[in-house]
Order: structure tokens, then sequence, then C-alpha cells
């Protein structure tokens, strides 16, 4: 059975289609949700691209060879924002989601795609998240402009594994 209610999110419409929107206030640092599915092999992921692309886009990098398959889970909705109210933080099998600030019920719950996705990673996508900073282009993490990414430093906002991938280009 799929897994997308929980009490304290809600899946509806948003900006770009459909996205995760809270139900109630989070404030920094707290959890406010676990990103489950299945892990697969990048291999796995590959094949994917010529029969259901949208499907491969949505995996989230897990670690050097795995990626987070959501389908049928609340991260099937997780949407982009270059101003991101949440980060992604991995525990054990799962991404937990930290508010980055304060989430107040009705906010749409957003990450940067970028933090998850590695120097050897080839994925963009054209941004539509209307924000006034929007970088107009979503590309792997070390293709951040330089504040924003030493802010996400900081933050501990990008994966260790993301990271990892920077010395293996």
């Amino acid at each position: 059975m799929a897994r997308t209610a929980s009490p304290s999110l809600e899946v509806r419409d948003v900006r770009n289609g459909r996205g995760l929107v809270a139900l109630r206030r989070f404030e920094r640092g707290q959890r406010v949700c676990v990103l489950r599915g299945r892990l697969v092999h990048f291999d796995r992921l590959w094949s994917w691209w010529d029969r259901d692309p949208r499907r491969a886009a949505n995996c989230i990098r897990f670690d050097a060879d795995r990626y987070l398959d959501p389908e049928g889970e609340l991260g099937a909705f997780a949407n982009h924002s270059c101003r991101p109210n949440t980060m992604l933080v991995r525990a054990g099998r799962v991404l937990d989601v930290r508010a980055m600030r304060v989430i107040r019920p009705g906010d749409e719950v957003t990450h940067d795609y970028s933090t998850c996705l590695g120097a050897d990673d080839t994925w963009s996508m054209r941004c539509n998240c209307g924000e006034p900073a929007c970088r107009g282009r979503v590309r792997r993490f070390d293709r951040l402009p330089a504040d924003v990414l030493q802010r996400y430093m900081r933050l501990g906002a990008i994966p260790a594994a993301i990271l990892a991938t920077a010395n293996n280009t």
C-alpha cells in the first residue's frame, strides 16, 4: 500500500503539479518526514530512462551506486526549490527531511534537488520554482553558486555520499 499520507503533511496541488504541504508548524532542525522507498542500483535507473523517464527522474541519489525510488511514497511528491525550506539527511536506509527554517501550515515543503546530485551526475532540469533568486536550471551540487554551496555546507544540507562524488571525478 502506498504511503502518501502523513499526520503532518498532505499531497496537494501546488505551483508545479502535486507537492507536499505542511499541515502544522515545523521548527528549524525538526524532522518533517522520512523519505522511504526502494533502493535501486544505478544500472536499473538507467534502464528506466527509455520506458519511464519521469519515474527515473524522481529517484534520489542515496550513495555512490544506489538511488531511492520513492514511487508510492510521500517522496514521490517532494518538489524542488532554489530557496528550499528543508534538506535531506541520510539516516540508515532512509532520508530524513529536516526543516532548514520555520515551516508554517500551508507551506509547500521543498528541498534543493542539486543537493542530491553528485559531481558525476549528468541529469539536469529547467527550474520553474518561482523564487526571485531562481537559478533557472537544476544541476549537480558542485555547480551551485559559491554562496549557496557554502551555506548548504554549513547547514549539512549536502549528504556525505554526494560530497564524496567530488573526489571520484
